[in-house]
């Protein structure tokens, strides 16, 4: 099996004379090989996969849970570009998840939601928790952090 660099050199080697549409329209000279599907060089494929990429997550957005994709960004930098919650997670790597209630009463599948249902973007584990534990849960486990009732019951004795 050739490796992928031997594979790409091989199709670079085919393609020499072929140069990126896009590099031609905005005027780059130099001479990028077009071996991605195009014709484009590496960046300006790279480029449009985001692009797609982008577009794609608004639309399942949209279809899911009645937000925008610049709602989904507008939501995102009023969050200070971060979970909710835990603070730590960018969503560089992975996009913040649409946290909503599936409890809305405005008459769509629980799956999905509207902009009324949304509460936060969240990471997955967040999300996650959130599903898992009920509120109850929750400030049970705020409780146990604020005043550990082991300590309560092994230092009255």
């Amino acid at each position: 099996m050739p490796r992928q660099g031997a594979l790409l050199d091989e199709a670079a080697a085919m393609t020499a004379d072929k140069t990126c549409k896009d590099c031609l329209a905005e005027g780059i000279t130099t001479k990028r090989p077009a071996i991605w599907p195009g014709p484009r060089c590496q960046a300006h494929h790279r480029k449009i996969v985001k692009v797609r990429r982008v577009r794609a997550h608004a639309r399942r957005t949209e279809a899911t849970y009645g937000l925008s994709g610049d709602d989904y960004w507008r939501l995102y930098e009023a969050q200070g570009r971060r979970c909710y919650i835990c603070q730590r997670a960018t969503g560089a790597a992975r996009r913040l998840a649409v946290d909503h209630d599936h409890r809305c009463a405005e008459g769509h599948p629980r799956d999905q939601g509207c902009p009324r249902c949304v509460r936060a973007l969240l990471c997955g584990p967040c999300n996650q928790l959130l599903g898992r534990y009920g509120e109850e849960s929750l400030k049970r486990a705020i409780e146990v952090l604020r005043d550990p009732p082991a300590q309560r019951t092994l230092l009255d004795t």
